[in-house]
């Protein structure tokens, strides 16, 4: 019988927030938990006793919670989570004071900063009181176009603070994608930066600044904060203003928290497909604050003191999850650049040398670093590493062989998966749980996540299907930006499984209580009728030192589908028959038969998004000659040539 990766010890198990809160749910109601099972099944078949019990333990601050726990509970979507509630999200945030750190800043080139907590409190009174002044107030849109900085936290916290509505991306946006985003919210102010750094270039954007500028009619003003240089000239920028200037308004006051309901606006993010221009997914301040309270406390087992390192940029929701931590008193360590400039270990020198005690980045960057040959257990100090975090796209088994052997032999490894729909996770970490090769762990607390068969029936253990959530949670989104009647939104969640969230991806329920996702549901493959997950295949091709990396599709031919495998090898390595031959018979004894691609392509790049996800939805389109939309999306959209016409497509 299998064993488990990890299992957590009694020592580890004693301080976990998990048994607290376990203990806490007994004393209310007099039900004892065997286990996370039992405690998950008893959340979603309780809700308002368990959202009310995560409330209370999490210690939210608010100026009243209500007496309503779920209005109109059967409603989804469409049901309301403490309706008579006040809070400020801010608030919450900034709710530990003092000395220590709550923000350390590094950037590829060395430059390292750190604010205090009474620091960060500082800054972000200064732009919610600089903001009063220019006349940007509750429900007005703050957009920013940042680097991961200490700035663009207190930024989003000066908003927060007074009910504003934040929304951002990271400065490698062009200018459409820039506009695709900012462009339909219409935000009052701007805060940007001179240029950026990255893989040691130092990149200029003002010019693009510029262009936004002129496009967003509805911006009075743009907020630059020095990057590249100290007093970097802004007068090319229409309604520009420095930093420095920015603040001078606010007044010598201290930060005071406007108190607001539970679903007031607090972000706008964007999906990343690349089929449109970017749907805006409205969040509720309260909604991402108690999912994220419950995520970071009781899936991570946070505490204060903790240092949280999240490798995202403003353009990735784990960005707004990673400035949650602040609520659990973690100390958040950012970083702003290449995570492979000077050098492969400059993420690792960052994790030993701050003492990181949670670090989350995504499957693709374990299986890079895999491929290079580090072993960073034997050339750092983390000692500190207590967890691993990991999401974005599906980390394969061997990725969980390579993390316990190659960097961390002793602490909890967890696959978690949710996105910026929900701007948080579906399956998470248990700390208390083992840690089983290639599996994600647990159901999130709360959510009554389930895969569905076609038929809309529950599949069974192992059997393939649609991840789904059955019941409300506060963290379904407020809606979509200028979407009368929610119908776009309905249509996007809704439509497959009425009164059911369908999250589109193709998921299997595990024994162990867990779950494996397969890829998305709609880059899933057909060949002959039968549904393959495209992470099926990357699985057994990334196991081959000759491929770097891959991105598989299904190409429409002779009135069926047919596998066609995208290969981009090691430099100086050319696709020949005995690679091919090598690779097909990799997939046919790791999968199956059917898994086996039709056609082996070699490229020299694969487009991906911004953040860091390959776009096999974009390669079909381009190899069916159909054009790919809000290709601004792509941090490498060039690459989308290399797909066009391949003659070896045609036969």
């Amino acid at each position: 019988m299998a064993t488990p990766l990890w299992t957590p010890s009694e020592a580890r198990m004693a301080p976990t927030h998990m048994r607290a809160f376990m203990r806490l749910v007994t004393q209310r109601t007099g039900q004892s938990f065997a286990d996370y099972d039992a405690l998950h099944a008893w959340s979603v078949a309780e809700p308002e006793a368990f959202w009310t019990a995560a409330w209370d333990y999490c210690g939210i601050v608010a100026e009243t919670r209500g007496e309503t726990v779920i209005a109109d509970k059967d409603k989804i979507p469409g049901a309301r989570f403490f309706p008579e509630a006040r809070l400020n999200f801010a608030e919450n945030l900034l709710r530990h004071t003092g000395g220590a750190p709550a923000l350390i800043f590094r950037r590829e080139d060395g430059l390292r900063r750190e604010w205090s907590r009474d620091e960060l409190r500082e800054f972000a009174a200064r732009v919610s009181h600089s903001l009063d002044q220019h006349h940007i107030g509750e429900g007005d849109r703050v957009a920013a176009y940042l680097p991961n900085m200490p700035e663009a936290i207190g930024a989003m916290l000066g908003a927060a603070a007074g009910g504003r509505v934040w929304s951002s991306c990271s400065p490698d946006f062009g200018v459409q994608g820039v506009l695709d985003r900012f462009g339909q919210i219409g935000p009052k102010i701007l805060f940007t930066v001179d240029g950026y750094k990255y893989g040691g270039k130092r990149i200029d954007i003002r010019d693009k600044v510029a262009e936004v500028a002129k496009a967003l009619d509805t911006c009075d003003w743009v907020v630059v904060i020095p990057f590249l240089e100290e007093e970097p000239d802004i007068s090319g920028i229409p309604r520009a203003i420095s930093l420095q200037d920015f603040l001078a308004w606010s007044e010598p006051a201290p930060l005071t928290f406007k108190q607001l309901p539970f679903d007031h606006p607090l972000y706008i993010l964007f999906s990343s497909g690349t089929t449109g221009v970017p749907k805006c997914i409205v969040h509720k301040a309260g909604g991402v604050l108690l999912k994220h309270y419950v995520e970071h406390v009781l899936h991570t087992d946070e505490h204060v003191g903790d240092r949280l390192f999240y490798f995202t940029t403003l353009g990735w929701m784990m960005w707004n999850w990673l400035a949650s931590g602040l609520a659990a008193g973690s100390t958040l360590l950012l970083y702003d650049g290449s995570p492979f400039h000077p050098g492969p270990n400059v993420l690792w020198d960052l994790i030993a040398e701050e003492k990181c005690t949670i670090y989350g980045t995504s499957a693709k960057y374990v299986d890079a670093i895999a491929k290079e040959g580090l072993r960073p257990r034997e050339t750092h100090d983390l000692s500190a590493l207590r967890a691993m975090l990991s999401t974005g796209s599906v980390l394969v088994p061997e990725a969980f062989d390579y993390i316990y052997d190659a960097v961390m032999p002793d602490g909890q490894l967890a696959s978690i998966s949710g996105g910026t729909d929900l701007c948080g996770c579906f399956v998470s970490g248990n700390p208390l749980g083992p840690v089983w090769r290639g599996e994600l762990q647990c159901m999130s607390l709360g959510l009554a996540t389930d895969v569905f068969t076609e038929d809309g029936q529950s599949a069974a253990v192992g059997e393939k299907g649609e991840l789904v959530c059955t019941n409300a949670f506060p963290c379904m989104p407020l809606g979509f930006w200028n979407d009368p009647d929610d119908a776009k939104y309905k249509a996007a969640y809704y439509e497959r499984f009425p009164g059911v969230w369908c999250h589109g991806d193709y998921s299997a329920k595990t024994e162990h209580g867990g779950m494996v996702i397969y890829g998305r549901s709609d880059a899933t493959l057909n060949p002959g009728g039968v549904r393959i997950g495209t992470a099926e295949i990357y699985r057994q091709v990334e196991q081959l030192n000759d491929v770097v990396e891959a991105i598989v599709i299904g190409q429409d031919w002779d009135n069926d589908v047919r596998v066609v495998l995208f290969v981009r090898l090691r430099e100086g390595l050319a696709l020949d028959d005995s690679l091919v031959q090598a690779i097909r018979r990799r997939i046919r004894e790791g999968a199956s038969p059917r898994h086996v691609p039709a056609k082996i392509v070699q490229v020299t790049d694969i487009p991906r998004t911004r953040s860091g996800k390959i776009v096999e939805l974009a390669v079909r389109d381009v190899v069916h000659g159909r054009p790919v939309k809000n290709q601004e999306a792509l941090g490498n959209p060039e690459a989308l040539e290399q797909f066009r016409d391949r003659a070896e497509l045609r036969s």
